[in-house]
């Protein structure tokens, strides 16, 4: 479980444990231990088996596709898929791939409805660039109309393994991830993924032999300071 379980679960279970000693009955502390309850739920932290093999890309979080579409960046073509988590999902994000976060940023924003399409670029979101593999995925961390908090627990620099936690995005939220236009994607829009264990994509052998094809601009914004900013940290 992830600690904010602990800490705002136990918390209410306690006061609905004071009200019924104070007041001598459990009616009044229903509410409290529900929402207790709820929370220790919603924190929840399963374990997953990571799939094995070279360049596998997993998702980072519980949810639904709601697409898979080629986009244009300013580093080229490359392909989106999108994942959108109700408050019933486990909210716990992992690295898409194995490699080094070379870049972090966080982007203040709105907080439209993560079904919106518009919240991609225009919500409070944790942009996370991680290079290895032989390829480099950005995938984002979105608030949406209720989650208004993003934690993301590495810097740049830092080394991750495919399938790692690396953060949590509170109550409802979508997470974008960002693959080389050569990945060949494996899932479709409607289906439901599970963080750490679904593979949402892979990189032909081919491409693998390549490298990593490394963008100036990605390049350039990895060497800019990170930004304290929001939750993340």
């Amino acid at each position: 479980m992830v600690r904010d379980g602990y800490i705002y679960g136990l918390s209410l279970l306690a006061v609905g444990v004071v009200l019924a000693w104070a007041t001598g009955t459990w009616v009044w502390s229903v509410v409290p231990v529900l929402l207790g309850a709820f929370y220790l739920w919603f924190f929840r932290d399963p374990q997953r088996t990571i799939p094995a093999g070279e360049g596998l890309i997993v998702s980072p979080a519980d949810g639904v596709v709601t697409e898979t579409v080629r986009i244009d960046t300013v580093d080229g073509p490359r392909q989106r898929v999108s994942i959108f988590l109700n408050v019933f999902d486990v909210h716990v994000n992992r690295s898409p791939i194995a490699g080094e976060v070379t870049a972090v940023r966080y982007q203040k924003g709105k907080f439209l409805n993560a079904m919106n399409q518009k919240c991609a670029e225009r919500n409070e979101q944790n942009i996370v660039t991680v290079r290895g593999e032989g390829m480099e995925v950005v995938f984002k961390q979105i608030a949406g109309l209720i989650a208004r908090r993003i934690v993301f627990n590495q810097r740049a620099g830092d080394r991750v393994e495919r399938g790692q936690r690396v953060g949590l995005i509170k109550f409802g939220s979508r997470t974008d991830v960002i693959v080389p236009a050569e990945a060949e994607i494996r899932v479709r829009t409607g289906q439901r993924v599970k963080g750490g264990s679904s593979i949402i994509a892979e990189m032909p052998a081919s491409e693998l032999a390549a490298g990593v094809r490394v963008p100036r601009r990605v390049a350039q914004a990895s060497a800019e300071p990170e930004t304290s900013e929001g939750e993340v940290a």
